[in-house]
């Protein structure tokens, strides 16, 4: 192999990445004035299931992003764990070859679920300074944001049975001729 096609490859990668992490950030944006209606789930989702570990770097890519919009707060550490676990989930149903709508639907439920108690540990756990009453205060605040996680959860129950697979096979056949290249 030589230099010239070695450059070629990391560039379509790097290319990929990029058009990947600004499609989620643009459908993130494109979606922010609708609480919690979101296709970052959707996304990241599909890019892991299709590309693997590109998915998940730009779901990363996406991360990185984020804290430059709106600022540094506890979200960014649920972010760094959340959206890459995402694409790495769908990036193993990828590779066992899961094509059921509904089962891909009930794994991106759960990781919506997921979301919610990941993002009330994180907030109560690490960063409310003490431990007393826990499970109290974790209970409160994470039905503090249930409506935002009911909203998620319709949003992803929705998208998925309609979307995911008509979009992976489309990513399939864009993916084949990114082979070619």
């Amino acid at each position: 192999m030589n230099n010239r096609s070695a450059w070629g490859g990391a560039a379509k990668k790097i290319a990929l990445v990029g058009i990947a992490a600004a499609t989620i950030e643009c459908g993130k944006l494109a979606l922010s004035f609708l609480p919690n209606v979101e296709v970052v789930t959707l996304l990241t989702a599909l890019y892991g299931y299709v590309f693997g570990s590109l998915g998940i770097l730009a779901a990363l890519v996406f991360v990185c992003i984020e804290p430059l919009i709106y600022g540094v707060n506890t979200w960014v550490l649920l972010y760094f764990i959340y959206w890459p676990l995402v694409a790495s989930v769908f990036w193993i149903l990828g590779k066992m070859r899961v094509k059921n709508r509904w089962i891909l639907t009930a794994v991106a439920i759960l990781l919506t679920v997921f979301f919610g108690v990941l993002s009330a540990l994180i907030d109560v756990g690490l960063f409310s300074g003490y431990f007393d009453n826990f499970w109290y205060r974790f209970t409160v605040y994470y039905l503090r944001g249930a409506m935002f996680y009911i909203i998620q959860i319709v949003c992803n129950a929705t998208l998925f049975p309609l979307l995911f697979t008509f979009l992976a096979d489309k990513l399939q056949k864009i993916k084949k001729n990114y082979r070619k290249m």
